[in-house]
């Protein structure tokens, strides 16, 4: 009996907190992370870093002059030195810390042995950037953070700048359009594709941009942040219509970058590298993004009438993605696909779309589609996104370098009312205002009735 009352008092504790640590560990990894990962990693770490440096061969022979001192002062063994290692930062989502490499040694020597430090200090991930000339930041992920995606407090954007989602190591993904200017993004349905353009339209309403959408879903998508849409087509007859008149904005604005800089009239607009930044802020004319949602609408036809109608808008379409940037306008396109099938036009129309990011799609060509031709490693890993994670999705640019990113939940509602909140950042662009959307009624809500019911009796 005292066995017994012993092993009650002190098992079940026992039992409890591991419990209680497994139940935290799965429900809130963050909270189990900063409480016990973190200490336990960082020991590891401390204790083992020489050993493992060694193990992945990222040490180097000591230099004469070490190996004399060793000799004079303690005739103890002489050890390959590893990199020399900075102060470790603790974060909410892991660690970091900086390496000043070897005479010899490379960024990719450490990125080899990532899946190795991986496992022996016991974490999600290791990722490894170059800082400058020989020194490198590890940043080590405690837990899969695009499992429940929260956004970091510093992922503070700037003007045409909009932190969309989180990246795998934990860091924000933002679309930049003034690095960026033109972006693709492709997903199959409920992949999450309407929830990223939904980020993007929610964080540019605040900032002083023409907002411009072409839904030809009706306008199911874009409709409700109508309020803060500068123009809005939901079919490709208005869409014929709405692009013409961006071309002639687009050319107003090569005009007046040639007046200013006092460039000869005759001059082509290919020949023109300035754009609308060196003007100066008073004569500058406010951003234009233009949205497309289902761009693959635009392209199929039916009838030789469509058909002209469709190329003619393709090639629109291609001047805007070519000659847009410098005039301040800038391309959004989604779609479920968009390849050469969908007809001609189609491949040099993505050509011009620098940012990539392909959510979930149901077979590999989509894949190939959006990172095929800048990111080939990207494919299998866009192929890979499994259904129960919607927002995931794999962002590429021309530069070849690749990462998973997620998009945090914004409801509808939120990111409508953002736009209404922001109706008043709505530009003077006299050129759209034939499209521009009718705000949504407001639901009308019945007001509390002060007078208490009372039962009819018979």
């Amino acid at each position: 009996m005292t066995d017994l009352t012993t092993l009650l008092e002190v098992g079940g504790p026992v039992a409890a907190l591991g419990g209680g640590a497994a139940y935290i560990r799965a429900k809130h990894p963050g909270v189990y992370w900063s409480a016990v990962g973190l200490p336990m990693s960082t020991a590891r770490l401390l204790s083992s870093y020489g050993s493992v440096m060694e193990a992945c061969g990222l040490s180097v022979t000591p230099s004469r002059l070490r190996v004399l001192a060793v000799k004079a002062t303690t005739r103890g063994e002489i050890r390959p030195v590893p990199p020399r290692r900075g102060i470790i930062r603790p974060t909410t989502t892991g660690l970091r810390l900086r390496l000043r490499l070897a005479p010899g040694q490379e960024p990719a020597d450490v990125a080899a042995s990532t899946e190795r430090l991986r496992h022996t200090w016991g974490v999600h991930a290791v990722y490894v950037t170059t800082v400058k000339p020989g020194v490198v930041d590890l940043r080590l992920v405690g837990y899969d953070v695009l499992r429940e995606v929260r956004m970091p407090r510093k992922a503070v954007g700037g003007f045409l700048k909009v932190p969309v989602a989180l990246r795998e190591d934990a860091t924000p993904f933002v679309r930049d359009y003034r690095v960026v200017p033109h972006g693709l993004s492709l997903g199959a349905t409920l992949s999450g594709k309407s929830m990223y353009l939904r980020h993007l339209v929610a964080g540019l309403a605040p900032q002083p941009v023409a907002l411009v959408g072409i839904d030809c879903k009706r306008g199911v998508e874009l409709a409700p942040f109508a309020s803060r849409l500068s123009a809005l087509a939901t079919d490709p007859e208005q869409a014929a219509e709405l692009l013409p008149v961006l071309i002639k904005e687009m050319e107003d604005r090569y005009d007046l970058i040639k007046a200013r800089q006092r460039i000869a009239p005759g001059t082509p607009n290919e020949e023109i590298t300035s754009d609308i930044w060196g003007l100066p802020e008073q004569e500058r004319p406010v951003p234009v993004v233009l949205f497309v949602d289902e761009v693959a609408e635009l392209f199929l036809v039916a009838t030789r009438k469509e058909e002209e109608r469709r190329d003619e808008m393709v090639t629109q379409l291609i001047r805007l993605a070519q000659l847009g940037r410098a005039a301040g306008i800038y391309l959004e396109v989604c779609g479920q696909r968009f390849g050469a099938e969908l007809g001609k036009g189609a491949t040099m129309l993505r050509a011009q779309l620098t940012g990539r990011v392909c959510h979930r799609v149901n077979d590999e060509a989509s894949a190939k589609m959006a990172l095929g031709d800048i990111a080939p490693e990207a494919v299998s890993a866009a192929c890979a996104i499994p259904a129960e994670r919607p927002g995931l999705a794999v962002a590429g640019d021309t530069s070849g370098g690749w990462s998973r990113i997620r998009t945090p939940y914004l409801s509808l509602s939120d990111a409508a009312e953002t736009c209404r909140t922001s109706a008043h950042m709505v530009p003077d662009l006299p050129a759209l205002k034939p499209f521009r959307p009718s705000a949504p009624a407001q639901p009308v809500e019945s007001p509390a009735s002060v007078v208490r019911p009372r039962p009819v009796t018979g």
